[in-house]
């Protein structure tokens, strides 16, 4: 029987990783003409849309959001000429709210974490599997627990501890460490609520866990307080945070059943892996451009 040769070195496979899109988001009064005015714009320079959606909250009188990928990318040279082409000839005329941005120019990204460690790891663990788009910067934790599991990784980790003497002082430290250096922090179980002037000065979106099914047991202890109620599913969303404490923009959510045979420990474990699948999808797409936030709440394509 003739040897097989298995090389096979003339068939031409795929590149498995594919060219990097720019991606269009834009929101503005709904009227026709706006995804005929977009198309023929980006056909007019070559471009080649590869994903786009849309929603309208009222077709007559209402907010038109609209997500589109293209390829290719403008040369990095050409990037400032676009995205002035495209204000004249499209956004201005239809009064829209715009971004442009760059799969190749991922986000950078922080971690905050506290001593719970199961959204952490996961983050970093699908980070390094290549699912979440983004260089991460750091990890910033008010306690020194995980920075061994943080080095394995290969990731920088700053402790910065948090008294309630202290907080102004580690806020400022924390300023040092993010703002200007970074563009989206992820509060990973983060056990801090974060200030007002903090959020404002550091200036990117962040993004929270809150183990609850929003807006139901806002705040501290969500799981004892499901419990004391006698509650049949419990849930996770995942947020931007704002000011106000639990309340900003959902990303996402998800749900367990639970019983009265659940204590405490089991609805925290139930609780856990829905609070790392859904922080991860939320990342996920905030990386991937995909949420558009009008009015306090979120359009997620």
């Amino acid at each position: 029987m003739p040897e097989t040769n298995l090389r096979a070195t003339n068939v031409k496979r795929a590149d498995p990783t594919p060219p990097p899109t720019a991606r269009l988001l834009v929101s503005c009064p709904d009227r026709p003409g706006i995804v005929a005015a977009l198309s023929r714009f980006l056909f007019a320079r070559g471009a080649n849309i590869v994903d786009s959606q849309q929603h309208s909250t009222d077709p007559r009188d209402g907010t038109f959001f609209m997500r589109t990928a293209f390829h290719p990318e403008p040369a990095a040279g050409d990037r400032a000429a676009f995205a002035a082409a495209f204000a004249t000839a499209v956004a201005e005329p239809f009064a829209m709210d715009w971004q442009l941005t760059y799969g190749s120019q991922p986000q950078r990204m922080a971690i905050l974490a506290s001593r719970q460690e199961h959204c952490l790891l996961d983050l970093l663990w699908r980070w390094r599997r290549g699912e979440l788009d983004c260089r991460m910067e750091l990890v910033v934790s008010n306690h020194a627990d995980l920075a061994g599991d943080v080095a394995a990784f290969g990731v920088r980790y700053e402790h910065v501890p948090v008294t309630p003497e202290s907080k102004p002082a580690a806020e400022e430290r924390m300023l040092e460490l993010l703002a200007g250096r970074v563009d989206v922090v992820v509060l990973a179980r983060y056990m801090q609520i974060l200030s007002g002037d903090f959020l404002e000065r550091l200036g990117v979106p962040v993004i929270n866990i809150h183990h609850s099914f929003l807006p139901a047991f806002a705040g501290a202890d969500p799981y004892a307080r499901a419990r004391e109620r006698g509650v049949k599913i419990i849930g996770a969303t995942a947020h931007y945070v704002t000011e106000e404490l639990d309340a900003g923009p959902i990303i996402d959510q998800d749900v367990a059943r639970v019983s009265h045979r659940h204590g405490l420990a089991a609805m925290a474990r139930i609780g856990g892996d829905i609070e790392r699948t859904v922080l991860a999808r939320a990342v996920h797409r905030h990386l991937a451009d995909r949420i558009l936030v009008h009015e306090g709440k979120t359009v997620v394509f």
